[in-house]
């Protein structure tokens, strides 16, 4: 599964979820959470619905409202019959609440649809992120900087330069083991200043350089420089590619010398990693 790119689109604006189609999102997410007010649920729901029966080949996922909230049932009542491809769960709190909806996604007679869990907007949330092993439908872990400092009442996650503080980041490294822990895809998470596709590059570059595999995106704007970001150059792919021919030309060797410089199996892991991410082998 590629998700490189997954744009948000709020379910109470079902022209913006037409528009999106045409952004080049890996994946979009059908939000009726956060950018859904309290009473335009139910109109938002009717519009998600519809926009997946309409489009049943487009890789489309629906964040639904948290577990512990009567709307999270009625959000699955009204778009599992039209099967998205996965569901983003917010506040997600460890493997348990996984299994919870992985619990609820089977009661409603579905058997495919995907997880990914926001998994750092609770305090609670963060001693979790070590759990989520073993969830056959969890496909990835993602975080968020927002909701976690207004459950402990920090004034912001951010210093004035923009950069996450020392908690934040903190949280941020977490994630990102806790996905590779679980074998599966740790996403990053939005850019919010939608205008700053310079930063969002540069922020985007750090993702992928520190293991992230895909990222989230509030604006389509935005899209085309995530998928540049996450997408291996042809100097990183002709690299990848020769360091995966010299271990299978000496499958026994445990280092090798390539272009004048010594290569050993970690070399190996992250160019076979390169060339999955550009499809290739």
């Amino acid at each position: 599964m590629k998700l490189r790119s997954l744009l948000f689109v709020p379910g109470d604006r079902p022209e913006r979820m037409e528009k999106a189609l045409g952004a080049g999102a890996d994946a979009l997410i059908l939000d009726l959470e956060d950018s859904v007010a309290a009473g335009e649920k139910a109109e938002a729901r009717r519009h998600v619905a519809e926009f997946l029966n309409r489009n049943p080949t487009a890789p489309l996922w629906v964040r639904i409202n948290p577990l512990d909230t009567g709307e999270c049932d009625r959000d699955l009542a009204a778009v599992l019959p039209a099967h998205p491809d996965g569901i983003v769960l917010p506040k997600a709190e460890g493997g348990a609440s996984v299994a919870e909806l992985a619990r609820r996604l089977t009661a409603a007679g579905n058997a495919t649809a995907q997880v990914l869990a926001i998994a750092t907007e609770t305090p609670a949330a963060v001693f979790q992120l070590g759990t989520y092993g073993g969830q056959r439908r969890l496909a990835g872990l993602t975080w968020g900087a927002e909701d976690l400092p207004a459950a402990i009442g920090a004034a912001t996650s951010r210093a004035p330069d923009g950069s996450y503080t020392a908690p934040y980041e903190m949280v941020r490294a977490l994630c990102l083991f806790g996905a590779a822990a679980a074998g599966v895809m740790p996403i990053e998470t939005v850019y919010p200043a939608f205008r700053d596709l310079d930063g969002l590059a540069a922020y985007a570059a750090r993702a992928r350089r520190d293991g992230f595999m895909g990222m989230m995106a509030i604006h389509p704007a935005q899209v085309s420089v995530i998928n540049a970001a996450f997408t291996p150059t042809a100097e990183e792919v002709a690299h990848a590619r020769a360091v995966v021919d010299a271990f299978e030309a000496n499958p026994q060797a445990g280092a090798l010398s390539l272009d004048g410089r010594m290569i050993d199996r970690p070399h190996l892991v992250q160019a076979q990693r390169i060339l999955a991410a550009a499809h290739e082998r």
